[in-house]
């Protein structure tokens, strides 16, 4: 069987905020490619354009650019609705203390206060702490800083063990970063705490979901759908159908790492044993490259080709999909192939960059590694690829910072392409290391771009001119 292009939908699984914007509208870059991007502000600046997104400034060649618009949908909305990935919004409400604008108080020039923090804590109300401990902690999760805003909510619930609220949004931290057993535990609380709450109830679908308790996950999400009706929540419900439905009959193996769902019929135990050795070899390897490995046992699931695109309604060029889960097609292979053990570790590797970003890697950097990883090199696409830099018509790596589920199968063929490039560059210039450090800045709240300033001291406009190099000196252009 010919396994096609890989696609990721890591981060469908943890539960992200809408939140809202006001101020000023954005402009929009239109370009030559037939892509966009939508920024605070564009000015041109010789022959580029520069543009900023939040704190952070990029600069596109002009001879990219078709035509810049004024105004329209705000940056950082945009971004936003891109991280959600067609999930609910989530705005749940609970008996938190309202003293005066404890948000004004406590999060000040871009940051927590804490010495605010403590002196609301000093006071002696467990309900007045839990909410500054909670506020801080969601401010944090907001910004990427998962570390820091486990602990605050942590805090929080020292103060208000059974606040739902509190409760809900540790559990969304927790699916987040992989560890969907502790996230049920936590859903579970939020659940009693708060039995009319939809958004419990989302959360415990969520968390059920992500640990392999998909018929329990059903029944939470329609208790949420019959508190409150939300599309996204009902698309969900019907993805958790289809696989319901699909995996009725499938059985189930384990190894150290590794929960196994599969169609008794489809293959035989030797394969199977294969596909777990593969994986646990891969496991190792990965565990030496990038550390940090998922906390919770990881669940694999073989399909028929057929069952895998009913399951997950992937596009046609894909052959695989990490969606928290490795759904994997082998429909006509008995036996270990080169192609199969080369789809279980790129996909098994976005498990582990997932954990080592906090669920914040863009998909351009998640799929590069996990193409370098497998391992893959461009070979015969360099020369290609180092025609488009050399021409300026490649796709910027900032456009590929979102899904690629949008592109066609020649414009995900190139997406693929720059983003190993990419990650090849980087890896041949600076080290595995520094790939490592990249990952480890973004789960700590960076932006991509000042992840790549502080390894190794590039922005985007930068990373592209020397990626443009390092192309035309390895593969000619």
């Amino acid at each position: 069987m010919r396994l096609r292009v890989t696609i990721l939908f890591i981060g469908q699984l943890a539960l992200v905020w809408l939140l809202c914007f006001a101020g000023a509208w954005a402009d929009t870059i239109h370009l030559k490619n037939g892509r966009t991007i939508v920024a605070d502000h564009v000015r041109e600046k010789g022959n580029h354009y520069e543009y900023d997104v939040g704190d952070d400034s990029y600069a596109i060649p002009k001879s990219t650019v078709d035509h810049v618009d004024s105004g329209g949908m705000p940056a950082g909305a945009a971004s936003e609705a891109a991280q959600v990935g067609g999930l609910p919004s989530f705005a749940p409400v609970d008996s938190l203390a309202n003293e005066g604008d404890l948000v004004g108080r406590l999060i000040q020039e871009g940051k927590v206060n804490s010495e605010a923090l403590t002196s609301l804590e000093a006071k002696g109300n467990a309900e007045l702490s839990a909410t500054a401990d909670f506020i801080a902690g969601k401010f944090e999760f907001e910004h990427g800083n998962i570390a820091q805003a486990r602990q605050y909510f942590e805090n929080a619930l020292r103060f208000q063990p059974n606040n739902s609220t509190i409760l809900i949004y540790e559990a969304a931290l927790l699916v987040r970063t992989g560890n969907a057993t502790q996230a049920l535990v936590s859903a579970q609380r939020a659940v009693r705490a708060a039995p009319d709450s939809a958004d419990a109830y989302t959360m415990l679908g969520y968390a059920q979901f992500a640990s392999d308790h998909t018929r329990d996950a059903v029944t939470s999400w329609k208790r949420s759908l019959e508190l409150r009706p939300d599309v996204k929540v009902e698309q969900l419900l019907a993805k958790a159908e289809r696989e319901q439905s699909v995996e009725s009959e499938f059985a189930e193996g384990e190894s150290s790492h590794f929960v196994l769902h599969y169609e008794g019929k489809q293959t035989t135990q030797a394969f199977r044993a294969q596909i777990l050795a593969a994986l646990e070899s891969d496991y190792d390897d990965l565990a030496r490259d990038l550390g940090n490995p998922p906390r919770d046992n990881i669940l694999v699931t073989l399909y028929t080709e057929q069952a895998f695109f009913d399951v997950t309604h992937a596009p046609t060029w894909s052959g695989a999909i990490n969606d928290g889960k490795l759904r994997i097609p082998i429909s006509g292979l008995s036996f270990m192939t080169p192609e199969l053990a080369h789809v279980l570790k790129h996909e098994l590797a976005h498990s582990f960059i997932n954990q080592l970003s906090a669920g914040r890697c863009p998909v351009w950097l998640h799929e590069g590694i996990a193409q370098f990883l497998e391992p893959k090199s461009l070979g015969g696409d360099g020369h290609q690829i180092a025609l488009l830099y050399k021409a300026q018509r490649n796709i910027p790596l900032n456009v590929l910072e979102g899904n690629f589920l949008h592109f066609s199968g020649s414009e995900a063929n190139v997406a693929y392409a720059e983003s190993l490039a990419a990650v090849s560059y980087i890896n041949d210039s600076y080290g595995l290391s520094d790939i490592q450090r990249i990952l480890q800045r973004i789960s700590q709240g960076s932006s991509t771009e000042a992840a790549l300033r502080e390894t190794i001291h590039a922005d985007y406009g930068q990373l592209e001119s020397d990626l443009a190099r390092y192309l035309a000196d390895k593969y000619g252009g």
